[in-house]
């Protein structure tokens, strides 16, 4: 079934989604025509070669860097949840994160290191990094989406805890502002278990080494 926003589909699963090249044809000339006139106003000319498809292609663009506002986080975690007596620690490292600066629309990436407690419940591995992608592909701040993860994990699955470490760098402070190209941001956040500094030791342990 083709989204209304974004013109992708979803799969057999409503929870889960494919990606697709069909867009909102609507919402894509609307937006284009906006960028036709920001390429005049920054001294352009939209009218030449290089620039005809321009705007059609940056709202296909935003279409698809955005297109988490039409997922449902808690809903893919729900989509595979299983009873299981498990009660270690859960880690799922290095998940590739992309998101958008919602201050000036200039991207943000690194990585998300996520872990769980269970609690009677485990979660399908690839849901965690899907939520990352639901919460990433929107406009944001590394501060709130960094919340974001957690809450949905632990309000979802109901565990022990939750522990979510992202570092990105960003492109708003490398390419503009302060133009420092080799900082890293780092954000944190914990629930349950994870508050210890025993358990928060072992996750920060755990995502730091190295396989053999």
């Amino acid at each position: 079934m083709e989204n209304e926003q974004t013109g992708f589909t979803a799969d057999e699963n409503e929870f889960g989604y494919v990606q697709s090249n069909r867009y909102n044809q609507v919402k894509v000339d609307r937006i284009a025509s906006h960028y036709s006139d920001i390429l005049k106003d920054l001294g352009e000319d939209p009218a030449r070669e290089g620039l005809l498809k321009t705007p059609e292609r940056v709202a296909k663009a935003l279409q698809f860097l955005t297109h988490g506002y039409d997922l449902n986080p808690a809903g893919l975690l729900r989509s595979a949840m299983f009873k299981e007596d498990y009660s270690q620690m859960v880690v799922v490292k290095d998940i590739e994160v992309y998101s958008m600066c919602e201050h000036h629309l200039l991207p943000f990436f690194g990585k998300a290191h996520i872990a769980y407690i269970p609690n009677g419940h485990i979660v399908g591995l690839s849901k965690i990094p899907r939520v990352v992608d639901a919460y990433s592909r929107r406009l944001q701040v590394q501060e709130r989406l960094t919340n974001e993860i957690r809450d949905c994990i632990q309000d979802t699955l109901q565990p022990a805890g939750v522990a979510v470490v992202i570092e990105c760098r960003h492109l708003c402070m490398a390419m503009r502002g302060i133009q420092k190209q080799n900082s890293v941001t780092t954000t944190s956040a914990f629930t349950g278990e994870f508050v210890h500094e025993k358990t928060r030791a072992e996750f920060l342990r755990l995502i730091t080494a190295k396989l053999a």
